[in-house]
C-alpha cells in the first residue's frame, strides 16, 4: 500500500527520521506540504543557520549534498539537508547517494524533492533510498476528481463547501492543487457558525464573481440563453485582467468536450463519474447536449481555435479587442 502524506507526516511528528527521504511525482502541491513541513518543524527556527542546508538541484552536486548530510547537527536532533529541484541533479551523479546510504549518518536526513518525473525504479539509488529511507510518491489527482479534493480539504480543516462553491474554484483556478488549497486557507478564517465556505464569501474574499464566472457562462451558452450570455461577456469585457480571453478559452474548450463525451456514454447514469462533476450538475450536460448535436460542437470547437489564434494577432484585422473577439465567438456559438 502507498504511503500517504498523513502516515508521513505522522512518522514526523512522533521524531521517526530516516536517513533519507524522496518526494517524487507530478503533484507539486504534495511534495511542497511535506517539504514545508520538514523545513519549518524539523529543525527549531534559533537553530535553522546552523542545522539546515537548502539548496537547489542546478546548483549542487550529490557529493556536496552527501557532505552535508555528514555535518554533526548543533542542538537539533538531526542536520537536515533539503534538495529543492533534486531532478535537476545530473543522473550519473545518484550512484554516489547508494554508496553513502549503505553507512549513512545517524544524524543525518537528506530530503528531495523530485518534481514533475520519478526516479529511475530501476537505478541503485532509487532501491538504496527504498531500503534505507522513504519514497513518497505523490498521488495524481485527475479533474475527474478534483471535486472529491476539495471537500476533503475543506472537511480537513473543519469546514465544509457545497457543489457549486466548489466547481466555482475549480472553473476560477483550474486544476493546480497549490493555487486551490492557497485560496481556501484565506477563507477557513472568515467562515461562519455554520463553517460553510459559500459561492458569497468566495466572491467576497478572493474575487470570484459568482453570477460572472466562466461557470456561470458555461450554464448560460448550455441552455443557449443569449441575455445571459451577453451579461457575463460585457462583464467580462470590462474587467478583462480578471478575465483573460487565453484563459476563458481552455476552460471552454473543455467544457465542449465534457457535452461531446455526454452524448457518447452508453450508460448516462454514471454520467457524474464519468465527466467528473457532481451528480447536481449532469442536468446542465443534459441540457446542453440536447441543445448542441456533435456536429455543432465540432463547429465551436473551430471557433474556439479561430478566436484563439486571432486573440494572439494572427488574422486579426483592424486589431479587434479581445472583449470584442469574446462578444463574436459567443454570438457564433449560441446562434
Amino acid at each position: 500500500m502507498a504511503l500517504t502524506e498523513k502516515q508521513l507526516l505522522s512518522d514526523l511528528e512522533g521524531g521517526n527520521f530516516k536517513p533519507v527521504y524522496l518526494l517524487m511525482g507530478e503533484e507539486n502541491h504534495y511534495i511542497d506540504v511535506v517539504s514545508d513541513y520538514f523545513e519549518h518543524h524539523v529543525v527549531d527556527e534559533a537553530m535553522r543557520d546552523f542545522d539546515l542546508t537548502v539548496v537547489y538541484g542546478r546548483d549542487t552536486t550529490m557529493a556536496a549534498v552527501v557532505s552535508d548530510a555528514k555535518r554533526y547537527p548543533m542542538m537539533s536532533p538531526v542536520h537536515l539537508v533539503l534538495v529543492k529541484e533534486a531532478q535537476d541533479i545530473d543522473t550519473r551523479q545518484w550512484e554516489q547517494l547508494a554508496t553513502y546510504l549503505d553507512h549513512p549518518s545517524e544524524k543525518g536526513v537528506i530530503v528531495f524533492c523530485y518534481r514533475h518525473k520519478k526516479l529511475d525504479k530501476r537505478s541503485a539509488a532509487y532501491k538504496a533510498i527504498a531500503k534505507s529511507g522513504c519514497v513518497y510518491e505523490t498521488p495524481k489527482v485527475w479533474d475527474s476528481q478534483l471535486p472529491a479534493w476539495i471537500k476533503s480539504e475543506v472537511s480537513a480543516h473543519g469546514c465544509s463547501i457545497g457543489d457549486k462553491a466548489a466547481a466555482l474554484l475549480i472553473e476560477s483556478l483550474g486544476n493546480d492543487l497549490g493555487k486551490i488549497a492557497n485560496e481556501l486557507s484565506k477563507l477557513y478564517p472568515l467562515v461562519a457558525d455554520q463553517h460553510l465556505i459559500t459561492e458569497q464569501l468566495i466572491e467576497d474574499q478572493i474575487g470570484i464573481s459568482k453570477d460572472y464566472n466562466v461557470f456561470e457562462l458555461q450554464k448560460a451558452i448550455g441552455r443557449r440563453d443569449p441575455v445571459m450570455c451577453n451579461r457575463i461577456v460585457n462583464y467580462f469585457a470590462a474587467n478583462p485582467k480578471k478575465n483573460p480571453i487565453q484563459m476563458l478559452l481552455p476552460l471552454l474548450y473543455g467544457y465542449f468536450l465534457k457535452i461531446m463525451y455526454y452524448h457518447q456514454l452508453e450508460d448516462k447514469s454514471d454520467a457524474a463519474r464519468a465527466l467528473g462533476c457532481a451528480p447536481s450538475f449532469v442536468r446542465d450536460y443534459e441540457v446542453a447536449a440536447a441543445n448542441y448535436k456533435l456536429g455543432k460542437l465540432a463547429t465551436c470547437i473551430g471557433y474556439l481555435y479561430e478566436t484563439d489564434l486571432r486573440s494572439k494577432g494572427v488574422h486579426n484585422s483592424g486589431n479587434v479587442t479581445d472583449g470584442e473577439l469574446l462578444k463574436e465567438l459567443i454570438f457564433k456559438i449560441i446562434h
